[in-house]
């Protein structure tokens, strides 16, 4: 498969990538650094517990000192996937209604290529856009082994698959929708309140009695919500990402065959 469309987005947005992945290894680094400062003050569990519903609008569940409920409750459950999706939605609005709105896409169509290759690479790039924030926190964990720091590794690995996913899900819907829809703003409004709605189930799903039935719907949960990091990434919720997003990669494909490009 030729990826020459793939390396010219990639190139286009390299810079935007270094730096938001340098900005969450910065942070991650940060939080790292500070664990020992913190790891015991058993009085941050004590005001968890007398406070759970907030303690749950921030992503905060079991104990907030150990190294797993430190990186779920200060990196995974918020930052993380939030800087995350910003990437990916943002190229997903772009990639296809973006492009055709500039009167882009036209130009690739002319070209020697079917949709279908010219679709693939687009996907190709979410793919690989989906990976440098949550590579980068993985890297500024693996310092935290100096920092007395010391999750388990299948749980690091397991939380940073389910976030590159969850990523990828949501660059995903945002290109599906562009696809279906040819606007850059509707994509990237969909998709921006499916995230929010899905943070919103996953943060609440263990304090909210009507919310907990709603939170296999939410693709957050699945990834980050669970405790992931302690857990690691349950087998239904890696089938449930890769299946959800296939369907989204299939949605955009039989809307790009019926959009006017120009």
């Amino acid at each position: 498969m030729r990826t020459d469309l793939a390396r010219l987005d990639l190139r286009l947005r390299r810079r935007g990538s270094w730096a938001y992945s340098l900005g969450v290894a910065a942070y991650a680094l940060l939080i790292v650094v500070l664990y020992p400062a913190f790891k015991h003050d058993s009085s941050l569990d004590q005001l968890m517990r007398g406070n759970p519903t907030v303690a749950a609008l921030f992503g905060i569940s079991g104990s907030l000192i150990s190294p797993a409920g430190w990186l779920n409750a200060n990196l995974y459950a918020n930052i993380v996937p939030l800087f995350a999706l910003l990437l990916t939605i943002g190229y997903g609005a772009t990639a296809v209604a973006g492009d055709n709105s500039d009167e882009r896409l036209g130009l690739f169509a002319a070209l020697p290529v079917s949709r279908h290759a010219v679709l693939a690479q687009k996907l190709l790039t979410l793919a690989v856009l989906s990976l440098p924030v949550a590579i980068a926190t993985l890297a500024a964990d693996v310092v935290g082994r100096f920092y007395e720091l010391r999750p388990p590794w299948a749980g690091l690995v397991g939380v940073t698959v389910g976030v590159a996913l969850t990523a990828m899900l949501f660059g995903c819907l945002a290109l599906a929708v562009g696809c279906l829809t040819n606007s850059r703003g509707v994509a990237i409004g969909v998709a921006s309140t499916f995230a929010a709605a899905s943070y919103v189930i996953s943060s609440l799903a263990g304090s909210v009695d009507w919310v907990h039935h709603l939170r296999l719907l939410s693709p957050l949960y699945w990834s980050v919500g669970q405790n992931q990091v302690e857990r690691g990434l349950p087998l239904p919720a890696l089938v449930a990402l890769i299946a959800t997003t296939a369907v989204l990669g299939a949605v955009a494909f039989w809307g790009f065959d019926r959009l006017d490009l120009r």
